[in-house]
This record gives C-alpha cells, sequence and structure tokens, in this order.
C-alpha cells in the first residue's frame, strides 16, 4: 500500500527545501488567482489551506444567503471572523468551525457585531496564505499546515489591549451549535470542542489554541472570569459546565503583534492538542514557505506552457482547485470518530477523507486523482470503503463522515471500478466489488423499483429519468470490475442493467421522458421545462436537454435508438442552438452556463461535447471544447460558469486545456478535444513523464489536423491510461480548418456498449 508519511514541520522544510531550487525558478503558485471563483456563484474560498487538508483558514464575510456558503463573496466590504473549516465550491452552508477574530478591545456585549471594513487593495491571496489589513488598522497573515492555523495579528501602534476573540457561535446558513467548550489549560492554551448540526446532522470538531505570548485576562461571552473559572468550561451564566455556544475574548498586555496556532482533530480535544506538533515553533515565515513549497510542488505535477499568460492563470487556478478536496478527517495516527460517535483507525498508517461530492466529482475529479494523486488516492479510495463499513452502503455525499443523501446516483461505484479496472495499488478489489454491488441493490433511493421495472417510474419518486440513467451507468461499471474478476453472471447481469436508459428515450421527440409504472410517459412533456423541487422533479437540476444525453458508457446505443441514421448528431447540433431559457415557475438555479441548451455551469452536460467523437465527428467535439473552455472559463472572480463543486468544474478544466477528457469516467480512456495548451507536461504516478503537445496552436487553429504518438502517425480519437503510463509524447497538429477524416473510421472511436 502507497503510504503517507507525515514528518515534522523541522525535516519537511529541510526536505522541501531539497527540491526549493527548481520549484521557486518555475513559480508556478504566481499563476494561481484564488479570487477565481469567489464571485458569481462559484462559492469558493480565497483563504490559507495546503492540499487536501483538514484545515481551512479563510475569512468569513459575516452574512448568510447562497452566495456565502464558502463564508466568503467577492461582492463583501466586510470580514467578521477568520475560521478553519470551509466548503470549496459547493451549494452547502456548513462548516465554518472555531472562528477567531481581533480586536482593538474586549467587549461586554455576549454577541457583538465584530465586522470590520476592508479594501480590495489591502487584501493577498496567495497558495497557502492569506493577508488583508482591515479598515481599524489590523493587519491579519494567515498560513497553516494540514492540521493547524497559523494567525499572525499586527496591531496599530499604541493598542492598549489588543484582544482575540474565539468564537463558537459563528454560526451562519445551515449550522447551529448544540454543545460547545472552552476548557484554560494555562495562560497560553486553551482547549474545546463544537458540536453542531447542519447539512452534516451531526459533527463534532474539537480544537487547541495556543498563543505566543501569555493571555492576561479572559472573558466568556463577554464577562470577567475569576481564578476560580480559569480551569474549567465556562457557560453563560459563569457556571462550569458546557453550552450551546460559548464565545471567549483573549486579552492581552500591550503588544504590536499576537500569534495565534489553532490545530484540530475529530476525536478529542487530547489530539488537538498533539497536533500542535505539526508547529513546534512560532516561525511564521517558515510555516508560510511551507506550504507554499507544498503547493508549488502539487502545481508542478503538470508543467504547461503558453503564449496566452492568462491561459496559464486559468489553469493553475483550477489545477490548484482540484486539490483542495476531499478533506483530511483523521489524526495523524489515522484515529477518527465518525459521526456516529464511534472511534476508528485506518489501517496500515493510512487517513481518513471526508467531503465527497459523489454526483459531482466521479466525472473528471476522480479520474484525474489517478494521475494527480500517487501518494494520496489509496487512503481516499479506502476512506469510501471505510464509509461502507461502517454504514452499510457506499457514500453518495458524504459530509463529516455523515451521510447527507443528496444528489442521485450511486457514484462512488465509478470511482472505484476505475481504480480497479487500473489495478491502484492498496484497494482491495474483491473487498470493493463487495460495497459496489451492496450499492446495487440497496432498499432505499428507488433502487428496488428501478430493478422491478427497468427503470425509476415518475410515480414512485421524482428526479426518476435522471435516476435510471445514473443508475445504469453505474451499472455498467459495476459489469466491468466482475468481468475483470472473473463473475460471469453479475457480468451478464449488470450488462443487462446498463441498458436501462433505452426504457426512457423517446424516438418521437428524441429525448429521455418520464414514464409511470404502467409504462405511459408522463405527459404533457416540455424539454424545456424545470423544476427544481427534487421530489416533483423529473430530472434533477435541470431539464430534458441536458440530461437526455447522460448515456457515457454507450453513446453508440443511444445512437442507435433514433429513427434516423445520423440523429445522435442532429441532436446534439441542436442542443448547441437551441434557445437558451428554461421554463417553469421554480427553475433550478444550478442550470447556468448556456450555450444553447447545453449549460456547463451543471455537471450533467460536461460529457456531452464529446460524444460526437463517439460517432465519428470528432472535429464537431474539438469546435465545441475550445468554444467551452474561452467562454466558461475566465480569470476573474466570477470565473466560474456555476459551482466550482468541490473540483470538478475545475478538473473540467484541466482535462480539456491539455487536449483530454475522461468522457466515460471508468477503465482510463481519454477522448480527444482541442487543447487550448501549446504544451502539458504530466507526470505519471510511475514517474515517467507523458508531454502533449500542440503544434500551430492559437485562437482560430481549434481543429486537430493530424496526430503522432512518439513519432509515429496516431489516428484514434482517445488515449489509454495504460498508454499514458508508458510515458512519451502525443503531438497535435492544429488548423483552422476541420479535417474531417481525422476520427472518422469506426476503428478510431472511443469504446461504447454498441460496438
Amino acid at each position: 500500500m502507497i503510504k503517507k508519511q507525515y514528518i515534522p514541520f523541522g525535516l519537511l522544510a529541510l526536505a522541501l527545501a531539497a527540491s526549493a531550487t527548481s520549484a521557486t525558478a518555475q513559480k508556478l503558485n504566481k499563476h494561481v488567482n484564488l479570487l477565481i471563483g469567489t464571485g458569481g456563484h462559484g462559492h469558493t474560498y480565497p483563504g490559507a489551506t495546503v492540499p487536501f487538508s483538514m484545515v481551512q483558514l479563510s475569512p468569513d464575510n459575516g452574512k448568510g444567503g447562497w452566495d456565502w456558503v464558502s463564508g466568503y463573496h467577492i461582492s463583501s466590504d466586510s470580514i467578521a471572523a477568520f475560521s478553519h473549516m470551509h466548503l470549496s465550491g459547493t451549494g452547502i452552508g456548513d462548516w465554518l468551525d472555531i472562528a477567531v477574530m481581533p480586536m482593538l478591545a474586549p467587549v461586554t456585549s455576549p454577541k457583538p457585531d465584530t465586522r470590520v471594513k476592508f479594501s480590495r487593495q489591502d487584501e493577498t491571496a496567495q497558495p497557502g496564505y492569506y493577508n488583508v489589513k482591515l479598515e481599524n488598522g489590523i493587519q491579519a497573515e494567515l498560513t497553516s499546515t494540514e492540521r493547524v492555523g497559523f494567525h499572525k495579528y499586527s496591531f496599530p501602534a499604541g493598542t492598549a489591549q489588543p484582544t482575540i476573540r474565539l468564537d463558537l457561535d459563528h454560526t451562519y446558513n445551515w449550522d447551529k451549535p448544540l454543545e460547545t467548550e472552552i476548557r484554560i489549560i494555562n495562560d497560553s492554551t486553551l482547549v474545546g470542542k463544537r458540536y453542531s448540526q447542519g447539512w452534516a446532522n451531526r459533527q463534532r470538531v474539537y480544537f487547541a489554541l495556543r498563543t505566543a505570548k501569555p493571555i492576561k485576562e479572559i472573558l466568556f461571552n463577554g464577562a470577567k472570569t475569576t481564578n476560580s473559572q480559569r480551569s474549567t468550561a465556562i457557560s453563560n451564566d459563569g457556571k462550569q459546565g458546557t453550552m450551546k455556544a460559548v464565545n471567549a475574548q483573549l486579552v492581552f498586555a500591550k503588544s504590536n503583534n499576537i500569534e495565534v496556532k489553532v490545530a484540530l482533530s475529530m476525536s478529542s480535544e487530547q489530539k488537538a492538542l498533539a497536533a500542535l506538533a505539526e508547529i513546534p515553533n512560532w516561525n511564521f515565515e517558515g510555516v508560510r514557505q511551507q506550504a507554499d513549497m507544498k503547493w508549488e510542488n502539487e502545481l508542478g505535477k503538470i508543467k504547461v506552457e503558453s503564449k496566452d499568460e492568462r491561459l496559464k492563470t486559468i489553469f493553475y487556478s483550477a489545477l490548484y482547485h482540484t486539490a483542495v478536496a476531499p478533506t483530511l478527517y483523521s489524526d495523524v495516527d489515522g484515529a477518527y470518530k465518525n459521526a456516529k460517535g464511534e472511534q476508528h483507525s485506518m489501517a496500515n498508517g493510512g487517513q481518513r477523507y471526508t467531503f465527497f461530492s459523489m454526483w459531482d466529482t466521479f466525472r473528471a475529479l476522480k479520474p484525474l486523482f489517478t494521475i494527480t494523486q500517487p501518494q494520496r488516492y489509496t487512503d481516499i479510495l479506502n476512506s469510501l470503503l471505510a464509509f461502507h463499513d461502517e454504514n452499510g452502503l457506499l457514500p453518495v455525499w458524504d459530509l463529516s463522515t455523515f451521510e447527507t443523501n443528496t444528489m442521485t446516483g450511486y457514484h462512488s461505484v465509478p470511482v472505484l471500478a476505475d481504480a480497479v479496472l487500473k489495478d491502484w495499488p492498496g484497494v482491495d478489489a474483491e473487498r470493493a466489488y463487495q460495497a459496489m454491488r451492496n450499492s446495487a441493490f440497496q432498499e432505499i433511493r428507488e433502487v428496488p423499483a428501478y430493478i422491478e421495472y427497468g427503470y425509476v417510474p415518475q410515480d414512485v419518486n421524482g428526479g426518476s429519468v435522471t435516476k435510471t440513467l445514473e443508475y445504469a451507468f453505474d451499472d455498467y461499471c459495476i459489469a466491468l470490475v466482475a468481468k475483470k474478476l472473473g463473475k460471469e453472471d453479475d457480468y451478464q447481469l449488470f450488462s443487462k442493467r446498463a441498458k436501462s436508459y433505452i426504457n426512457h428515450f423517446d424516438p418521437q421527440t428524441g429525448f429521455m421522458r418520464a414514464k409511470y409504472k404502467n409504462g405511459k410517459f408522463v405527459e404533457p412533456f416540455d424539454p424545456f421545462y424545470s423544476e427544481h423541487d427534487f421530489d416533483k422533479s423529473q430530472y434533477i437540476e435541470g431539464n430534458a436537454w441536458q440530461h437526455s444525453f447522460f448515456v457515457p458508457h454507450d453513446v453508440r446505443g443511444l445512437a442507435k435508438l433514433f429513427p434516423k441514421k445520423n440523429g445522435l448528431s442532429l441532436m446534439l447540433d441542436t442542443l448547441f442552438k437551441a434557445p437558451s431559457h428554461m421554463t417553469g415557475e421554480n427553475q433550478s438555479p444550478d442550470a447556468s452556463g448556456f450555450i444553447g441548451q447545453y449549460a456547463h455551469g451543471n455537471e450533467p452536460s460536461h460529457h456531452i461535447a464529446y460524444m460526437y467523437a463517439y460517432i465519428g465527428e470528432a472535429w464537431k467535439t474539438q469546435e465545441k471544447i475550445r468554444h467551452i473552455v474561452d467562454s466558461m472559463y475566465h480569470d476573474r472572480p466570477d470565473g466560474y460558469a456555476g459551482n466550482e463543486d468541490a473540483g470538478q468544474m475545475s478538473a473540467w478544466a484541466v482535462w480539456s486545456m491539455m487536449g483530454l477528457y475522461p468522457a466515460s469516467p471508468v477503465g482510463g480512456e481519454y477522448v480527444f478535444g482541442s487543447p487550448s495548451l501549446d504544451k502539458a507536461s504530466i507526470s505519471m504516478p510511475n514517474g515517467k513523464t507523458f508531454t502533449i503537445v500542440a503544434h500551430n496552436n492559437s485562437a482560430k487553429n481549434v481543429y486537430i489536423k493530424s496526430a503522432k504518438l512518439n513519432g509515429k502517425a496516431y489516428n484514434k480519437v482517445y488515449i489509454n491510461h495504460q498508454d499514458m503510463l508508458l510515458g512519451g509524447k502525443l503531438v497535435f497538429e492544429m488548423s483552422d480548418k476541420p479535417n474531417k477524416k481525422f476520427g472518422k473510421k469506426r476503428s478510431s472511436w472511443p469504446t461504447s456498449m454498441e460496438n
């Protein structure tokens, strides 16, 4: 098994410094703009974190609402606190745990308004570092390690009582505290906990806070404490014990600089105290440089070239966002307490991860991890299996190890299947298969009806079309693994179930349509109609236009259903030309980024432009992909067309800008699009380098004229993962005119069930 090793800060700094010369020379971090996604509805955050860490130390504006689910939006001009846990790019208002805010003096109000205005000109956000000067003169600098946030606050000269407020009632959107506690260990160390309920029904966060200078005085909920109270938890009335929401103001003697470290654990206060060892000293700049080098090494896994600096910014900002989720959940020894309160530990020194938005990320992010995360992906995959062992099913949307049970499909299946088919090390194929099979026979989520009828009837529950199509793809993935493991009966069973999409197809309209139990289509039918209420909808977060093409495993099987030979091609053409509007009184806000009825701001559309390559019209894929990249990704705060979605929106850009995409995200076939970049050198998991070069590339030259692999003519319109592992060079000759012969022959097409 590939295991993650955790090295003390001093040794890690030396190890990273050994490779710092080349990393610094490339300065890839300078191409990352952390404000991309903080505008529009991107829902990202600009704060300090390191790859996949437990801590995301970032500013919160002190506002609720959909555009503040990450705590921060570019439209705000104030900061209320710097909290340690944030969700990147979701539509979910949760976390924002363990909030800290510097103040010029203590206040007696139990719940003051801590918001302070700031100017964008006084704000800096870089990988692993955040800096802002507030209007009151306080300068805040933040950096972090995996489990520790490091704060450095510079106070205006003459500040008599610099104060740090620790707030466990920092509550916005869906989250609310259930039980909180702060205990004083000594004059510079506090520990405590925050139990809360939100989208994750039960969340437990423990912390240890340590200051570089002794604390002169502590106010709990605005009230001063006596010496006898200073070693206990403080409740609202000053008595010992816990309370629903407690805050503490840490008052210091006159000083210009206050430094604070906050360590997190999901297991206990003792483990949080132990985590402080990740930063054993008070060298803020050293920790900042350590974080910078971690990101430099992360971004250096793919080195790109382009004459357009803007494209580099878009690419590396996207690559950055592919490395922030999922997030660490376990302590350094692999121990953790799950949402049920059970104590567990990952085997073989592995780490447990959480924050699995599977409906989004199975499409492109998780396949990307099989290239970019050779040392971490084993633990991520085994985290899915640990969730199964603890809950009986693989996760659908795991947050803080709680099953939020949101969105459709059982999409841990394609993630595990892709890994098994790629022979990923450290994953027990038989264990993974049995977990996948359990998902396919679960007693909830309309799976019994899907098995009984061959589709999910609309009079059983809403979202019926989406559910059937996604279950069919997941079943295809199980069939592939069954075949690999020699389970012939299961291979036949799941291959049959993978064809279930046929039951929703209407040859008269060319759309996938909802059906009742009696087999009749639901009437009336309007392909533009969108209903956001999942129980009433037929299509989840969209309409018939976006969802009728979700048959990535059998594109040519879908094509055969059309009465006309070129029916699918014409339908795809129409999709991109149709009016960009939806009907209905409760339209889904997630459907966004329209080109015709193609909606790039939500995941169901992400594979669609690549479907042309499966039916001999690869030139149309090339044309559409370049247009999508150019129109849907920008180097500004509203640079994403919709929610960034935990790395999926960015992963699409990373793949597509290089010229590839896992249109059917299982088994390792990457379909060619239109490379925006002139060159991409990819460090493969086995240490070899695979390079993609686009000759004669430009804004107009979007078509692939020809391709060569290691100097030999290459006529396929896709490449296999296994071929990339061999290393080498793929060269595209680009042109402003489509080569309609390239990819015309069936022998060049990607795999489809219907061959």
